[in-house]
This record gives C-alpha cells, sequence and structure tokens, in this order.
C-alpha cells in the first residue's frame, strides 16, 4: 500500500520536508562536524608544531654552534699562520742583519788590511829612499877615502894629490896602517869573555884597544860600537872599517876588515885571534871611525 497508516487505522499524510530547512540543518551539521574535527585534529597539531620548532630550534643551536666552532677554528689557523709569518719575518730579518753585519765586518777588515798594506808600502818606499840616499853618500866617501889613501912607499911616508883642493897626508894611512899593525900584533891571544887585552880579548875589547891605540875612543861593547862611526856599504869596506853581525845597537860580534877580503876579529874561546875570509863569514853592515 502507498498510503501509511497509524495505529487508529486513519490514514495520515507525511508533511512536506522543506529544502531550505534541510540545507541549513546540514549546513549547520557541518559546520559543527568540522567544529569536532578541529577540536580534535588541535592538541595534534600543536604537539606537531611544537615538536617541530623545537626540533628546528635545536638544530638551529646546533648549526649556530658549529658556525661558532668553525669561526673559533678559522680565527686559531689564522691566528697560528699570523705567528709562523711573524716568526719567519723575524727569521728573515735576524738572517739579514747577520748577513750584513758579516758583509760590514768584511769590508772593515778589508779596509784595514789595505790601510794596513799602504802602510806598510810607505815604509818600504821610505825605508827604499833612504838606503838609496845611504848608499849614494856611502859611494861619495868611498870614492873621497880612495883618494885619501893614496898608496905610500914602503917607508910610510905620506904624499900630496895633485888637485889643490884635495890635500892628502900621511895622518890618514898612517892610523890605519897603525891599527893593522896592532891589530896583526895580537894573532894567536886567546878570547876571553870580557877580557880587554893585553893578554886576552873578546871581540869587542880587541877592537876597541886597537882603535885607542892610535888615539880613537870608542864604547866597550859591540852593540854600542855599532852605533858610532858612519855607516859604509859591505861592497865599499876599506881597510880599517869596523864590520858587525847584528843591526844596529844590536849587534853581537864585531871585527875590523884589514883589506885584500879580510877581517881580524877575536871570534870565540876556541878560536883565537886570527884572519879570517870575508866571504867565508859575511858581516850584516859595517862603519867607519877614522
Amino acid at each position: 500500500m502507498s498510503d501509511t497508516h497509524t495505529h487508529t487505522g486513519r490514514r495520515r499524510h507525511a508533511a512536506p520536508r522543506d529544502p531550505k530547512w534541510v540545507r541549513r540543518a546540514g549546513l549547520v551539521g557541518g559546520v559543527v562536524s568540522a567544529f569536532a574535527l578541529c577540536g580534535a585534529a588541535a592538541p595534534a597539531m600543536a604537539e606537531t608544531t611544537h615538536t617541530t620548532t623545537t626540533a628546528a630550534s635545536a638544530q638551529a643551536t646546533r648549526d649556530a654552534q658549529s658556525a661558532r666552532d668553525l669561526n673559533v677554528r678559522a680565527a686559531t689557523l689564522s691566528t697560528a699562520a699570523s705567528a709562523q709569518q711573524a716568526v719567519a719575518a723575524l727569521e728573515r730579518e735576524a738572517l739579514s742583519a747577520a748577513l750584513s753585519a758579516d758583509q760590514e765586518k768584511a769590508a772593515t777588515d778589508a779596509a784595514k788590511t789595505a790601510a794596513k798594506a799602504h802602510k806598510a808600502a810607505l815604509r818600504k818606499a821610505e825605508s827604499a829612499a833612504k838606503a838609496a840616499k845611504a848608499a849614494k853618500a856611502r859611494a861619495g866617501q868611498a870614492a873621497s877615502r880612495s883618494t885619501t889613501r893614496t898608496t905610500l912607499g914602503s917607508s910610510g911616508q905620506g904624499s900630496v894629490t895633485a888637485t889643490p883642493t884635495a890635500t892628502v897626508t900621511a895622518a890618514s894611512s898612517s892610523k890605519v896602517d897603525q891599527l893593522i899593525a896592532f891589530l896583526k900584533s895580537q894573532l894567536g891571544k886567546p878570547y876571553v869573555y870580557g877580557a880587554t887585552g893585553p893578554g886576552s880579548y873578546d871581540c869587542s875589547g880587541l877592537t876597541q884597544a886597537a882603535f885607542a891605540s892610535i888615539g880613537v875612543d870608542i864604547p866597550r861593547t859591540s852593540q854600542d860600537q855599532s852605533t858610532v862611526g858612519t855607516p859604509v856599504s859591505i861592497s865599499a869596506l876599506q881597510p880599517g872599517d869596523l864590520i858587525f853581525w847584528g843591526g844596529e845597537g844590536s849587534a853581537y860580534h864585531v871585527g875590523v876588515f884589514i883589506g885584500n877580503g879580510q877581517y881580524l876579529d877575536a871570534a870565540n874561546p876556541s878560536t883565537p885571534v886570527a884572519i879570517h875570509q870575508l866571504a867565508d863569514y859575511m858581516p850584516d853592515w859595517a862603519v867607519n871611525v877614522l
């Protein structure tokens, strides 16, 4: 049957539904359902958001710490690099200073060496000039003495030269002859250190006594005898010249040149007063005191 019946058996018609109400009810129900859903979902969303925010914050904190660590490491590395660069710079400066000091010292040493060499050259030049001057003077003296010592006759008498400005007497030659005669008269007498004759002599004791025999006074020792008279060249020796071994003021032996390449002396305790060949024991230098 298409009709609806109540328990009373009476026929009733169903009330028509208002489409607007239905829509409103549906809308309200939907809103209520939405609120219900939102209410149910809110805690979950809140919990999810909080968890996400906390995780993000922790990650950000970790990232920041990592960044700070990196900055610290970078700063440390930068500081270490700067320190190494500073040390290297100091080492370079020290090395440069050391090299400069060495170069300066080398230059100073070279300058000192050059100055010494220059002074030595000047001294040599001065010595050479003095030697040349002395040699020239000795040559003139030797020539003069050769003229003065004109060979006399066996009588020993003197003569006069042909030049009016150079009168020669027998005096100087007589003295030389007397000197040599005295020396030869002492031949064979023993050498005794410090002795001055007449029975024995040392080297300077003999020469002092010989020159005293002709009236010429000379000092006692060879050292002092080497400081008197006029220096003469060994190559220009004349009889009667004193000859020395050792330097001026420090001679350790003295004799007398007697001509013909010979000299006479009192040599040592094992050798008496004797005549020797000059070439056998060349003296260092000589002087003339006549």
